[in-house]
C-alpha cells in the first residue's frame, strides 16, 4: 500500500497540472495538444528543460550555482554548427555528427569552467558570470554577433527536430546516465557525501576537486545537449547573446527545480526531473493554444508568478495540511 501511495503522491502534480491545463483548453474549444506536431514539440520542450534543470541542480546542490550554462549550450551550439557544416561539409546524418560534437564542446567549456573555479577559488558565482561574459564574447566573435542559420537550416536537423523519437531517447539515456552515475558509482556516492556535509566528507579522504570537476564536466555535455536540442527547434543560433543575455536559458529551470525536489520526496529524484519538465511543457504548450492573447512578457510573468506560489505552498505545506485537516 505504500508503494502505491509513493506512486499517486508522485504523479499528483503532473495529473493535476494536466486536468487544469486541459479544461483551460477546453473553454478556448481546443486541447492542450492537438496533433502530431504540437505532440513532438511538447517532447522536445520537455527534454530541453529535464536536461537544463538537471545541469542546474548538480552544481547548485553542492552550493555552487552557475550562470554559465546559458552561455555554454550557446557556444557549444554554435563550434557544434561551424564545425559540422563549414568544416566538415556535414551532409546525410549531419545531425548525429553536430549532436556528439556540440556534446563534446560542451563537456570541454563545463571542464574549463570548472578549473577556472577551482584555481581561483573565488565563489562560484562570480566565477561563473565571468566564464558567462568570456563565452558569450567567444560566441560573439565566432558568428560576427549574427544568427547562424544556414548551417542549421538543413534536411537532417529538419529531420532531427521534426519527430519525437530522437528527443524521447535522449530524455531515455539522459535518465539512465543520471541515475546511474549519481546513485550506482563511487562519484555518486561521494557527490552525494559531499552535498551532504562537505568537511566530513573531505576528512574521510574524498577528493572535492576531482568530484568538483567531473559534475563541471556533466553539466557541460548535458547544456551541450540543450544547445543542439534548441538549435534544432528553433532552426536557428543567436550568436549576438552578449552582456548575460544566455542566462535567460538558466531561468527555465527554477520552476521545475523546486517541483521535482517535491515529487523527489515519495521517489527518485531523477524521475522528479522529468515529470517537473512534463509540467512545464505541458504549460508551454497551453501558451501556444493561446498565443494570440498571451505574449512573452504575460508567460514570464505567470511563470514568476508560479513560483512563487509554488515556494508559499513548500513553505507552508504543513500549516496547510494542519488546516485542511482541521
Amino acid at each position: 500500500m505504500s508503494t502505491l501511495k509513493k506512486i499517486i503522491q508522485t504523479l499528483s502534480i503532473p495529473l493535476i497540472v494536466t486536468l487544469i491545463l486541459e479544461i483551460i483548453c477546453l473553454r478556448n474549444g481546443q486541447h492542450i495538444i492537438s496533433g502530431a506536431k504540437s505532440f513532438d514539440s511538447f517532447v522536445v520542450y520537455t527534454a530541453i528543460v529535464m536536461i537544463t534543470t538537471m545541469a542546474l541542480s548538480i552544481n547548485l546542490n553542492s552550493g555552487r550555482f552557475d550562470f554559465s550554462l546559458g552561455s555554454m549550450a550557446a557556444l557549444s551550439s554554435v563550434i557544434g554548427a561551424k564545425v559540422t557544416y563549414s568544416v566538415l561539409h556535414g551532409g546525410t546524418g549531419s545531425a548525429a555528427m553536430m549532436l556528439a560534437i556540440t556534446v563534446i564542446a560542451g563537456c570541454i567549456l563545463g571542464l574549463l569552467s570548472g578549473l577556472v573555479y577551482c584555481i581561483l577559488r573565488l565563489p562560484p558565482i562570480i566565477v561563473s558570470l565571468g566564464v558567462t561574459l568570456v563565452y558569450e564574447g567567444i560566441m560573439y566573435t565566432i558568428t560576427g554577433g549574427k544568427y547562424l542559420m544556414n548551417e542549421v537550416q538543413n534536411s537532417s536537423m529538419s529531420g532531427f527536430a521534426g519527430t519525437w523519437v530522437y528527443a524521447a531517447l535522449i530524455i531515455a539515456a539522459v535518465l539512465c546516465f543520471m541515475m546511474f552515475v549519481f546513485d550506482r558509482t563511487t562519484f555518486g556516492y561521494d557527490y552525494n557525501a559531499l552535498k551532504s556535509g562537505q568537511k566530513v566528507a573531505v576528512s574521510t579522504g574524498i577528493r572535492e576537486i576531482g568530484n568538483a570537476l567531473i559534475c563541471y564536466t556533466i553539466c557541460g555535455g548535458m547544456m551541450g545537449l540543450v544547445g543542439m536540442l534548441n538549435a534544432a527547434r528553433n532552426t536557428t543560433i543567436n550568436g549576438g547573446q552578449l552582456n548575460f543575455g544566455s542566462i535567460s536559458i538558466m531561468f527555465t529551470a527554477f520552476l521545475p527545480m523546486f517541483i521535482a525536489g517535491y515529487i523527489g520526496r515519495f521517489g527518485n529524484e531523477k524521475i522528479g526531473f522529468l515529470l517537473a519538465a512534463v509540467c512545464m511543457s505541458l504549460l508551454n504548450s497551453t501558451f501556444a493554444v493561446f498565443s494570440n492573447q498571451i505574449g512573452a512578457t504575460s508567460q514570464s510573468i505567470i511563470n514568476a508568478v508560479l513560483l512563487v506560489l509554488f515556494l508559499i505552498y513548500l513553505n507552508n505545506n504543513h500549516l496547510i495540511k494542519r488546516i485542511w485537516k482541521a
